[in-house]
């Protein structure tokens, strides 16, 4: 019989500032801001641009006072590291849809790709994908999905600063993408597949930056589950300061 040891709680945790962490892969940006919460005693505790549950890498998290700050985070540039697979289409737009469709991609060159890849880059019109977080008439729109509701989603404009292709082994090609906010990298693999002609989906994703922050200096759970209170406050300390300079506080 396993013994049922009472976990004594940590006091409020009274420090304030910005917290990188990598998100693992299954586990959802609200997951991680309630284990943070959880774990340290953190009244405040937000998170500035969500990844979907199935991407992974840098989210990050503000702490105590650096919440009212939240939004101007949220605003920053960011750049993801995505794979894109061509041939298949889904209702997501990502892996972890149904499939609704699978095309031939066999008369896709290398050269076709880069050529399509670079019409996206620079101001373009991006349509919502049906599985997200954008509201709109107050709902989320996955919420709406989830029902089996499909509404009309209007384009919106958003900034793609560069495409870089990393890797072409078709149907697969690794790119490295720098873009706006609000910008749906989901959205960007189908539009390049339909401008293939065989359709695409985002195989997997990851965010290396955003803003100034960058996946290099997050933390990930394990190191997390890990670290005191006092180990904690040192890093929000750091940020903190970095926040100063920044004139946000």
């Amino acid at each position: 019989m396993q013994e049922n040891v009472k976990k004594e709680k940590m006091p409020v945790f009274p420090c304030s500032g910005v917290l990188l962490v990598d998100k693992p892969a299954e586990w959802t940006s609200h997951d991680v801001v309630n284990f943070v919460r959880g774990r340290f005693n953190v009244p405040k505790v937000g998170h500035c641009g969500t990844l979907d549950p199935a991407a992974t890498g840098l989210l990050v998290l503000v702490l105590g006072k650096a919440t009212k700050i939240s939004q101007n985070l949220s605003g920053s540039d960011k750049v993801y590291e995505a794979v894109i697979l061509l041939g298949k289409e889904t209702d997501s737009l990502d892996m972890d849809g149904t499939v609704v469709a699978e095309k031939d991609y066999s008369k896709v060159t290398e050269a076709m790709v880069k050529k399509t890849v670079a019409k996206f880059v620079g101001n373009i019109m991006q349509t919502p994908p049906m599985v997200s977080a954008k509201k709109v008439g107050g709902k989320k729109l996955y919420e709406l999905a989830r029902k089996g509701k499909i509404i009309e989603r209007e384009a919106v404009p958003v900034k793609i600063h560069f495409i870089d292709i990393l890797k072409i082994e078709l149907p697969y090609i690794s790119v490295r993408v720098s873009c706006s906010k609000g910008t749906y990298v989901r959205s960007l693999a189908s539009d390049i597949g339909n401008e293939l002609g065989c359709g695409a989906v985002l195989y997997s994703l990851s965010r290396i930056k955003s803003g100034k922050y960058s996946l290099d200096n997050a933390l990930s759970l394990e190191k997390l589950k890990e670290m005191t209170q006092d180990e904690l406050g040192d890093i929000m300390i750091k940020s903190l300061l970095e926040l100063k300079d920044d004139k946000l506080f």
